[in-house]
């Protein structure tokens, strides 16, 4: 962070966190953090969202699946780069403390927080519709209020009962969908035993007005559409703050996360449509993932997948509580937010930052049911292209950050963004041209969910430019100046 003059010692991962005053305690196995990481790519936008680009792309949403995963896996390598170095609960948010200033580490750490809290609000009512569904003797908004009420309890028991939480949600995401593409590739083989579907084949991929119906503008449309669920790719490396190895923890991360973009995504999304015409009604109707169960007549499809669904969704709330609280709990350490965010009791849970993330979630849920088309609805397309903003701040950082660690400790580029600084400003220049794109996109709610962002991100930036100015004078302002003299110097 800007604050600190040097780089953590190799290998000190806790230690760097206890250095700088923090109560959080190492109570993350690597199996958890393996997990998270793993569970981290796999939200429950890809359940219920890929339908919508299937629909728009055709078999091409392939290619907007593959180039949103490769810039995934880019910006995450960026972020492993200066994680592994500096494993800290606020990781890029941090990261950006230091290596752009105050402004855009207090910027995008209050924006991501806020995305993780709207999400809380979307995922407890999209978990409560499923359990109403089921039990419908307990209203929606009662089970809404259940599930919050219940992670929340997890959350503040300790980091190792959010672990275990995630652990086991994670495990049946990564079984469920590894299942289903063993499954489906043997349907679309004609080798599964009492299966017959007379719609499966890999002819699906082009024998419908080709792999592109809808032309190559498509591709462009799908990519607008997947983006948004690839957000939690990034939670490992927060996470990796509370880990018993940090480094090795980030560095494992990083360097998976390739597979588990190929596997997951690309992998079950060709299943999908090869076992199914890309325009059959059932995928629109069902969703994507239970009209292809339904196509080779397994028993229960929509049930199994309602059950998928609702794991994906505890588990989103499940990380996106703990993401927000970690959040809050960095920009209190930084003097960010309110000092009282900062604080841990004696497991180690930072219970302000919980409480007053839960307290917003719920206000959130309490709109959703009673203002859905305007209050939710403008503080889900305000937080709907915060990924993007999070991702542009995270190459922006890299940037500067690689040469801070080369000089101050070199040993810790355990893990290298490949062809830097080259591929970095690529990244860059496709994310920015993603944000310009989605400014044109009338069709897909795209402009009015970016122009709304805009708005409070600039809102955002304007209190963050005033706070600094504010604290002009005081010794934070002087220690972070001289932090920056210290990073401009010569090397050596």
């Amino acid at each position: 962070m800007t604050s600190q003059s040097t780089l953590p010692k190799a290998g000190s991962g806790q230690a760097s966190l206890d250095a700088h005053g923090s109560g959080l305690q190492a109570g993350l196995k690597n199996r958890h953090l393996s997990m998270i990481a793993i569970g981290g790519v796999i939200g429950a936008g890809l359940f219920v969202g890929s339908s919508a680009g299937i629909s728009t792309a055709g078999p091409g949403i392939l290619l907007s699946y593959a180039l949103v995963g490769t810039l995934v896996v880019l910006v995450m390598r960026m972020l492993g780069e200066m994680s592994a170095a500096n494993p800290t609960s606020g990781s890029f948010s941090a990261h950006a403390d230091r290596a752009l200033g105050n402004w855009a580490g207090f910027s995008i750490g209050w924006l991501y927080w806020f995305f993780w809290v709207v999400v809380l609000a979307v995922e407890a009512t999209a978990g409560a519709a499923i359990l109403a569904a089921w039990i419908p003797a307990v209203p929606q908004w009662g089970w809404a209020l259940i599930v919050m009420v219940v992670l929340t309890a997890t959350n503040l028991a300790s980091v190792g009962s959010y672990g275990e939480f995630e652990f086991w949600f994670a495990g049946i995401k990564v079984v469920a969908i590894g299942a289903f593409i063993v499954v489906g590739l043997l349907a679309v083989l004609g080798v599964l035993p009492g299966v017959h579907s007379d719609k499966a084949g890999f002819d699906n991929l082009v024998a419908h007005d080709g792999f592109l119906p809808n032309g190559p503008g498509a591709i462009l449309t799908g990519m607008l559409l997947v983006v948004f669920s690839f957000m939690g790719s990034e939670i490992a490396t927060l996470a990796a703050g509370e880990a018993e190895d940090p480094q090795r923890a980030v560095t494992k991360a990083t360097n998976s996360i390739i597979w588990r973009i190929a596997v997951f995504y690309l992998g079950s999304i060709f299943v999908v449509v090869s076992l199914l015409p890309w325009n059959d009604a059932s995928i629109t109707e069902k969703g994507s993932y239970v009209a292809a169960l339904d196509s080779l007549g397994i028993p229960h499809a929509g049930q199994i997948m309602n059950f998928i669904v609702l794991t994906s969704v505890l588990s989103c709330l499940n990380s996106g509580l703990y993401t927000a609280s970690r959040m809050a709990f960095s920009l209190g350490e930084r003097g960010d937010a309110p000092k009282s965010f900062a604080r841990t009791n004696s497991r180690g849970v930072p219970v302000a930052a919980i409480t007053s993330s839960v307290v917003f979630g719920f206000v959130a849920v309490f709109f959703n049911y009673k203002f859905p088309d305007s209050v939710f609805l403008f503080l889900v397309n305000s937080s709907g292209a915060v990924a993007l903003f999070v991702w542009l701040v995270i190459c922006l950082s890299q940037l500067r950050m690689r040469r801070i660690i080369q000089r101050e400790a070199p040993e810790k580029l355990v893990v290298k963004t490949w062809l830097y600084p080259y591929l970095t400003w690529a990244t860059i220049g496709f994310i920015v041209f993603i944000i310009g794109y989605m400014l044109t996109d009338t069709e897909h709610d795209g402009r009015e969910t970016m122009l709304l962002s805009l708005l409070v991100a600039a809102i955002v930036l304007a209190i963050a430019f005033i706070k600094e100015k504010i604290a002009g004078g005081r010794p934070a302002a002087a220690e972070r100046a001289g932090a920056k003299e210290r990073e401009n110097a010569p090397v050596g």
